[in-house]
């Protein structure tokens, strides 16, 4: 017997924001998904909503593709072992975020560092979290950290094994640009995408990447440009964001001053599509489940972007740097979305105005694949309206 066609139909929305820089806010009150994946937005007068299995009421609040995290360190299930704090994933949802995208699982206890065990530990990462998924959260993981001493043989190897991603180059023994690059090369070849550690080293066994080796590298993102704690000199961030055509990638971990100087001049080349968000966490800063947030308020507040463009910068342009079916209003895409409003009592007119004066929104629910993963978050202030399921 055929299993019944998943039909949600979210109506009454207030405001659709796309992911799209090109055009950030879409015109439209109604969001269809079939199946876990978007079917058709606009106005709900012009929309076919019969046959739902799962209507919502926006309660006029704002819908926005899911927000993704494009550099995290996670380990094994919602556990981390960097802060012994467990959840933190599913508090990460509670802040909106429903991708998140491994940079290396180097805070594994006793990390194998030789090739056999290296390669062993990518492809475990990456079937477990493809296995079980925290709170419905996308994880993609599984990104080995290179050492010296592999061949291309080793990326074919991983790739074929459904290894997607790099971790950070400079996180191992990989130190020099020749290389490194010969190795994301390799990675490039068989479909792998690769991240580079911009800045001061971060933990026991990285070390200072400077602008000339990143460049040298040739990664497919400039993983925390902004630093990783510590932030290379300005004239080597704006080499970076002029010299190249990589994702520039800005964390909530990295040096706030260095990411308003990235902002600034990747506006002043035009090529704000480069821009991604991640956290860097977990990392001895802590976890962070409402940074993608906070870096959105951030970035629109101090950097004077308006608050739709600055979430582009954390679903669509990720999703476009990332190759990711999720994270844009699209027909087709993963129903993935976050709906929020102008948290309570927060300065502002709107939820847009409120997110440019550098405050939060209040999270009312989250959405993966179609299915309602959260409700009111129980992390973000409370918004002043909150959507709510019918049927």
């Amino acid at each position: 017997m055929a299993s019944e066609v998943q039909k949600l139909v979210i109506r009454n929305i207030g405001l659709l924001l796309s992911g799209k820089l090109e055009q950030p806010i879409f015109d439209g009150d109604c969001v269809i998904a079939v199946d876990g994946k978007i079917a058709g937005y606009g106005y709900e007068k012009d929309m076919d909503t019969e046959g739902a299995t799962t209507v919502i009421d926006a309660n006029g609040v704002t819908l926005a593709p899911g927000l993704i995290d494009s550099h995290i360190h996670p380990v094994v299930g919602d556990y981390t072992p960097r802060q012994q704090q467990l959840h933190w994933i599913d508090s990460t949802l509670n802040g909106g975020v429903t991708t998140m995208i491994s940079a290396g699982e180097v805070h594994m206890p006793g990390r194998p560092k030789d090739i056999v065990g290296l390669k062993a530990m990518a492809i475990a990462a990456q079937r477990w979290y493809e296995n079980f998924r925290p709170s419905g959260v996308k994880v993609l993981a599984g990104a080995p950290v290179i050492e010296h001493g592999m061949v291309e043989e080793d990326f074919k190897e991983l790739a074929d094994a459904g290894v997607k991603l790099l971790g950070e180059v400079g996180l191992g023994s990989v130190k020099d640009g020749k290389t490194g690059k010969q190795m994301v090369d390799w990675a490039r070849k068989y479909g792998i995408q690769s991240t580079i550690h911009t800045g001061g080293p971060s933990i026991p066994g990285s070390g200072l990447v400077d602008a000339d080796m990143v460049l040298e590298t040739g990664t497919d993102v400039i993983g925390h440009i902004n630093g990783g704690h510590s932030a290379l000199p300005d004239d080597q961030i704006v080499c970076l964001c002029e010299s190249c055509t990589k994702g520039l990638e800005i964390v909530h971990n990295g040096n706030e001053r260095a990411a308003l100087l990235t902002l600034n001049t990747a506006r002043e080349l035009k090529q704000l599509d480069r821009v991604i968000l991640g956290t860097d966490g977990p990392a001895g800063s802590g976890v962070q489940p409402l940074g993608i947030l906070r870096m959105v308020a951030m970035l629109s507040s101090l950097g004077n972007v308006p608050a739709e463009v600055a979430f582009c910068f954390a679903n669509g342009n990720t999703a476009r740097q990332r190759e990711l079916d999720a994270g844009l209003l699209e027909e087709g895409f993963s129903a993935d979305f976050v709906l929020m409003d102008q948290a309570q009592h927060a300065p502002g007119k709107t939820l847009l105005e409120s997110v440019q004066l550098g405050n939060l929104p209040g999270v009312g629910m989250t959405i993966i694949d179609g299915i309602v993963r959260s409700e009111r978050s129980r992390n973000t202030p409370p918004a002043q309206k909150l959507p709510f399921v019918v049927t």
